[in-house]
């Protein structure tokens, strides 16, 4: 008889009574919180309730996803209860917030992630461009790397009228569970905390907190004091990188800033400034 994944008594399940008795306590923005034991995208879930006019403010939450998704169209997989797998329902638009702005929902979800973590979990966890989590890890030399913690996906929902916020979040993986060498866990990092509780109201009043506030300034990330926030948890910003653009493309260059749109600015050897909306971003080692 195999083992099921459920029976690992490190990874207790999340109790939904108490994290759904008063979802306001964790933040005026949210209005439901439903943990489901199993889901084959949080995401797309999500995307059903906003097409049918759910208002913004609901969460989903899942033990464990079977068709998780990632930026880029990749897959995101991890053992049941191992993480913290959820989405979020936003509607930006109804709080005036100008379409040209919410470029920057991506990059905020991230710093919301990354403080929240930062803070909840005792341990340093950084950006890189636009939104994947970062945490140290030794290696076997004695030497830390970052490796990728998680990552944020967001997508428009509702005829373009609502976004879908989804994050995911390894917090027990062991290393033979790793989906790739480059991925980490707050276990394997040291983390002094490891309840998914925890991390995950934390993590509810952090994005509630800085969310309302970037709604109340239209979305202005200087007004809002975002771009800073977001520059000063970027690991990207300093090094040297390759970007994997659509086409089968590349920029390489040093990563110096990140625009008034969100889009990450590189100086190429030539000097000159090439600013990229979308790509994957490698952090070239020894350059």
């Amino acid at each position: 008889m195999s083992e099921s994944p459920w029976n690992d008594l490190d990874r207790p399940p999340l109790r939904a009574a108490q994290l759904n008795r008063d979802p306001g306590r964790l933040g005026a923005l949210w209005n439901s919180l439903v943990v489901v034991a199993e889901t084959g995208s949080t995401n797309s879930d999500l995307a059903e309730l906003a097409a049918k006019g759910a208002p913004e403010g609901a969460v989903l939450i899942a033990e464990l996803q079977t068709h998780g998704k990632g930026r880029l169209d990749r897959a995101w997989t991890a053992p049941a209860r191992s993480g913290i797998f959820l989405s979020v329902l936003l509607r930006p638009g109804d709080a005036g917030v100008p379409r040209d702005n919410w470029s920057w929902l991506p990059l905020l979800v991230g710093v919301a992630a990354s403080s929240a973590l930062s803070r909840a979990a005792q341990t340093p966890v950084r950006l890189k461009w636009p939104n994947d989590l970062l945490v140290a890890v030794g290696s076997g030399s004695g030497k830390h790397e970052e490796r990728k913690l998680g990552g944020i996906l967001t997508e428009l929902s509702d005829d373009g009228r609502a976004v879908i916020a989804g994050i995911g979040v390894n917090v027990s993986l062991r290393e033979a569970e790793l989906p790739v060498p480059t991925a980490a866990s707050l276990l394997l990092a040291g983390a002094p905390v490891t309840d998914r509780e925890i991390l995950l109201r934390e993590l509810l009043r952090t994005f509630a907190e800085l969310y309302g506030e970037w709604c109340a300034d239209g979305g202005d990330p200087a007004a809002t004091r975002l771009r800073d926030a977001y520059l000063d948890q970027c690991a990207t910003i300093g090094k040297h990188v390759r970007v994997l653009l659509p086409g089968d493309k590349q920029v390489v260059g040093e990563a110096v800033d990140v625009d008034e749109l969100g889009r990450l600015v590189l100086r190429e050897p030539s000097g000159a400034e090439h600013a990229v909306s979308a790509g994957d971003v490698i952090h070239v080692r020894g350059a």
